[in-house]
């Protein structure tokens, strides 16, 4: 499948086959490609927590307000992202860089992020969600289908995945063998409502 057709067929499926596994193979294969999308700095502070456990899975459906997908699907993520990942040695981001490329990223990473927790919260929600259109983008290429969910109590779900204290849950994916197409697109806008030159 090539990438105009993954991006245009690519739908929120609510409904997945209960019975179908994913092998390991395949999850690793999804998974090396969504640590390839892009984070400032490089500081790839996404964690994805996969949820195989089917007591917890069942919890997080129950904080989900019972959306089937979560136990129906053959893969559950919780995509995560680190506070703190841009002051954990961060030379380890750059270790394969020349000297005065580290030399010069070491102190920008110090610079941008001490004391603006803003950013740091922002930049953990846009790679979170830049690597989350690699992840259902290349599901979408292995054969299977996928839901980003946002609806499920944040606290809750945290607690069932012992979320560390310095991050942050951004959204859930799940991922398997659709049972029940999406339904028809309901409302697109228009691209020229969208898509404006130089300004409002």
């Amino acid at each position: 499948m090539d990438i105009k057709q993954a991006i245009t067929t690519r739908r929120s499926v609510k409904h997945f086959d209960p019975e179908h596994v994913m092998t390991e193979i395949e999850i690793n294969e999804l998974m090396e490609h969504a640590i390839l999308s892009p984070t400032a700095f490089n500081i790839q502070h996404w964690r994805f927590i996969r949820v195989h456990d089917s007591k917890k899975r069942q919890e997080i459906q129950d904080a989900s307000w019972g959306q089937v997908q979560v136990t129906e699907a053959s893969l559950l993520l919780v995509l995560c992202a680190d506070l703190n990942a841009w002051e954990k040695q961060p030379e380890r981001y750059w270790r394969e860089a020349p000297d005065e490329v580290q030399g010069y990223l070491l102190p920008a990473i110090e610079n941008y992020y001490t004391n603006h927790h803003q950013a740091q919260r922002d930049e953990c929600i846009r790679s979170t969600s830049i690597a989350a259109m690699n992840i259902m983008l290349m599901a979408k290429g292995m054969g299977y289908d996928s839901c980003p969910m946002d609806g499920f109590d944040f606290d809750k779900v945290a607690k069932i995945i012992k979320l560390p204290h310095d991050h942050i849950i951004t959204m859930m994916i799940t991922v398997g063998k659709k049972k029940q197409d999406a339904r028809p697109r309901s409302g697109q806008l228009p691209l020229d409502k969208v898509f404006l030159t130089d300004s409002f």
